[in-house]
């Protein structure tokens, strides 16, 4: 617990860019270190996983069920974000593409401001995040990372292992698919471990702007994956 209770704070910290001022950073700290117990009583040390990848994936679970759990969330937002995934899905059936602001405003019966001022409150106001493309349920209903799902190596599922293999190949076909500009704030903020706020000095924007983009960078992910994933 000492020598991994960093990873805890990094976790919380990234989170907490991205919510509220009144949840408080300490807060995510405490929930977060049941994830962190969990993850030490789970961890198998035979398959080739590192321990800070899978503490992590427990770590940010955890914090994200704590929160859900209070439901702090206006139903307003949770609606208004599942009528963008809608918006966007049927837009790239008819485009073939990612639609413009411009374009997803206009089925929206919105103006682009508006539509921009939604991604902004849906940020502040929910979890989203490229993580929650990679849980699912087991039988329990309780929420497991995909690292869980690993087969052991001594007995391995073909066929899970072809599903899991299907399932990694297109959530990197659909974030290929994203604009330019989307795409490079998922690698920076994903593989490169950057704050909003580094990956708006990156780009030259403000970090509402790098939140906006992520926000929507991750509508448009689900709005393809969630219902394969189900």
């Amino acid at each position: 617990m000492v020598a991994y209770s960093p990873l805890v704070k990094y976790v919380a910290g990234r989170m907490s860019s991205g919510l509220p001022a009144h949840v408080e950073e300490t807060e995510l700290i405490s929930y977060g270190l049941g994830g962190l117990i969990n993850a030490i009583e789970r961890f198998d040390l035979s398959r080739e996983i590192k321990f800070e990848t899978y503490a992590i994936t427990r770590i940010r679970g955890s914090i994200i069920d704590e929160l859900r759990s209070l439901d702090w969330v206006p139903r307003s937002v949770r609606a208004r974000a599942r009528e963008i995934e809608r918006a966007n899905m049927n837009l790239e059936a008819k485009l073939h593409r990612a639609p413009t602001d411009e374009e997803m405003a206009t089925e929206l019966q919105t103006s682009v401001g508006e539509f921009q001022d939604a991604l902004l409150q849906i940020s502040n106001s929910t979890i989203v995040a490229l993580d929650e493309l990679w849980n699912v349920s087991d039988t329990s209903d309780d929420q497991v990372s995909l690292l869980d799902t690993l087969p052991d190596r001594a007995a391995p599922d073909p066929h899970q292992l072809i599903d899991q293999t299907e399932l990694r190949e297109r959530i990197a076909d659909s974030i290929s698919a994203l604009p330019d500009r989307e795409k490079l704030v998922i690698a920076l903020y994903y593989y490169e471990n950057l704050t909003l706020r580094e990956v708006g000095e990156v780009l030259g924007v403000s970090e509402s702007r790098v939140s906006q983009l992520h926000t929507k960078a991750v509508l448009r992910l689900r709005s393809k994956l969630a219902p394969e994933m189900v």
